[in-house]
């Protein structure tokens, strides 16, 4: 058999395989083990002061991409609560597994991101593996920066959440509690 038959009955085949393989985009992981409801509980230190926050989250599918809605309640003393609830559309971005906030409306009509250079926070979610990650990136008058991480990880029942406040590099607050699915 001649060289060129052979390359072209046994050796390209191959080939062609390798390279389907190597170009093709790595396929998107599912929001959906993610969607749900989901409740819990965590102390944590607040300047030697030990606190109690509830927190909740939903995750839901929207017709973009999906949302996380989430409350905080941070039990102060004297009875007293501060609450905090914030909800944020996230929609595919270009990469893989990665997804741009939809916070505003632009001039076109198409839901983007907020601006941090105008004081507002920068958010963009992840998943990799069993871990949603919502990142939220703050910059202040001077240009410093805070920035805060929710990794929610699948775990039987539920979420395992870790939460991480950082000023410029330096960590402030880790919070971490398993929320139950409702």
């Amino acid at each position: 058999m001649p060289a060129a038959a052979l390359f072209t009955r046994h050796v390209l085949p191959g080939l062609l395989a390798v390279l389907l393989m190597v170009a093709a985009p790595a396929a998107a992981q599912s929001i959906d083990p993610f969607l749900g409801a989901f409740e819990g509980q965590a102390d944590f230190d607040d300047n030697g002061e030990t606190k109690r926050r509830d927190m909740s989250v939903v995750i839901a599918q929207t017709d973009e991409g999906f949302s996380v809605n989430w409350t905080s309640i941070t039990h102060k003393s004297g009875g007293r609560t501060k609450e905090k609830t914030y909800t944020i559309g996230f929609q595919p971005s270009d990469r893989d597994n990665i997804f741009a906030s939809a916070m505003k409306v632009n001039v076109f009509g198409k839901r983007v991101p907020l601006n941090p250079l105008k004081g507002e926070p920068f958010v963009w979610a992840r998943i990799v593996g069993d871990t949603l990650t919502v990142f939220s990136l703050f910059i202040d008058e001077e240009g410093d920066y805070e920035m805060q991480e929710y990794h929610r990880t699948l775990a039987d029942g539920g979420l395992q959440l870790e939460f991480r406040r950082l000023n410029n590099g330096d960590e402030v607050r880790t919070i971490e509690t398993f929320l139950k699915r409702q």
